[in-house]
């Protein structure tokens, strides 16, 4: 659980970073973009200390998630603004629906694992809606960009538990 949730939340590091180098600071939605990532990190910060606490080894696929988030955020922000928001929903959709997956796993056996995977899933849906409001959905192909998103997640997701 906690290496796929480390490999999650750097991978979403990773798609910001990706996205901040395209659009950089010119267009407004690079300040939310920057404070989401501020956000990312201090997950993925949580997670990278609790591995080493419970001697639990990283995903073999870090460096590959290193190269592929970026490579999603720079294609969806030279897409415009708001395909990288899109990105964002897709994203963020699954992270949504792969934490709560955890809780009802969990249900109160860690509660402070529990307590703090509830914590950063309400960011994360934070983060979704903040990325709707930025028009996400009006970026051209939107259905079909952000099923394409998901699958990969779903995929990502899968190979973090057993790689």
């Amino acid at each position: 659980m906690l290496r796929v949730d480390l490999a999650g939340e750097f991978g979403a590091s990773r798609i910001y970073a990706g996205q901040l180098a395209v659009l950089g600071n010119r267009h407004p939605a690079a300040a939310e973009i920057a404070r989401m990532q501020q956000q990312e990190q201090r997950h993925l910060d949580w997670f990278d200390a609790e591995l080493v606490k419970r001697r639990v080894r990283p995903t073999a696929l870090q460096p590959f998630w290193n190269v592929a988030g970026f490579a999603l955020g720079a294609a969806t922000a030279l897409l415009g603004p708001r395909a990288a928001m899109a990105c964002t929903v897709a994203v963020e959709t699954e992270i949504d629906r792969h934490y709560q997956e955890q809780r009802d796993a969990l249900a109160g056996s860690e509660p402070e694992l529990e307590a703090t995977i509830a914590e950063f899933q309400a960011e994360e849906v934070e983060h979704r809606d903040t990325a709707l409001a930025h028009g996400a959905e009006s970026t051209p192909g939107y259905p079909l960009l952000s099923a394409i998103i998901r699958a990969g997640c779903r995929t990502a997701i899968a190979a973090a538990r057993r790689v």
